[in-house]
């Protein structure tokens, strides 16, 4: 009876798990990244049917301006503690200028703005002035780190300018998370988990408005509701989306490391697997509402 009993605890979890895999799925996915020259994970979860897809799913990625969704996490956690207002206003100073993505360093210098303009270019035009003002704000890794620890994302960290984290920032740069937790930290937004639900709300507002929609975006109906946020460095891209679709919501994240192709074109490998990816998701869960996507505008 007790060897029963044992051959029960260990394997009834085992079966629970393999019950909740989408082998069908999977094995898209699998022939999907087959040949990829880099490291890749993807984490895929049907949150209707609870049904998920982990290919290196625990595995830690470089975030590259995906972190900007734990910064925003970080900032609405000091306006619920009344230590900011989306209203407060500031003052831009040129200083602050910073390359890459983004439209503040274009401002002039002394041009006023208020935080809820900058949360809205932290993650709709992935501004780098406004997200590292924002983390300054927020209080940066020392404050935004715990926060993701008490939502059960240990491996999700901001390490710049976090101190003791410096080995953590020269190997994965500005942040890191897994496929599987920056899925779950959507989800969790999506169910009003994330300080409350009116703040979860708003936080979901916010990451629906997204001009860079060419890589999964493109791979979904215009007319389906999501939100999403990418990231992008030479050797590492990103995204994750959540996706309304119409029989039953989907959160999946796919990130990329030691990317042998470092261009930035269209055809970045990385990025033209990521539409591949984000097609094969749809289409697996809506074969009815099939969608090739079109050709793309210049």
């Amino acid at each position: 009876m007790r060897k029963l009993l044992s051959f029960l605890f260990l394997t009834i979890p085992f079966l629970s798990h393999a019950q909740n895999v989408d082998n069908r799925l999977e094995k898209k996915l699998k022939q999907d990244i087959e040949g990829f020259q880099g490291d890749i994970g993807i984490y895929v979860k049907n949150l209707k049917t609870n049904k998920t897809v982990a290919i290196n799913a625990d595995s830690i990625f470089p975030t590259a301006s995906i972190v900007k969704v734990p910064i925003l996490v970080g900032v609405f956690q000091k306006i619920a503690d009344g230590q900011l207002s989306l209203q407060k206003p500031y003052v831009y100073d040129a200083k602050r200028a910073y390359g890459g993505s983004g439209l503040m360093q274009f401002y002039k210098d002394s041009s006023q703005t208020d935080l809820s303009t900058m949360i809205s270019l932290m993650l709709t035009y992935s501004d780098n002035v406004t997200s590292i003002w924002l983390q300054e704000l927020a209080g940066g890794g020392a404050a935004i780190n715990p926060i993701m620890e008490k939502l059960h994302l240990p491996n999700t960290k901001v390490n710049s300018k976090t101190p003791g984290r410096e080995e953590a920032w020269s190997k994965y740069g500005w942040g890191q998370t897994t496929p599987k937790e920056m899925a779950t930290l959507f989800a969790l937004i999506r169910d009003g988990k994330v300080i409350n639900p009116s703040y979860s709300d708003k936080m979901y507002r916010y990451l629906k408005n997204q001009f860079y929609n060419e890589r999964s975006l493109s791979q979904i109906p215009s007319t389906i509701s999501t939100i999403s946020k990418t990231g992008s460095v030479n050797q590492a891209r990103g995204e994750v989306v959540l996706v309304n679709s119409p029989h039953g919501d989907i959160v999946f994240c796919v990130l990329t490391k030691n990317n042998k192709d470092e261009s930035w074109g269209e055809n970045n490998e990385a990025e033209e697997l990521t539409r591949k990816i984000a097609n094969t998701i749809w289409n697996h869960y809506e074969p009815k509402l099939h969608f090739k996507a079109y050709p793309k505008i210049d």
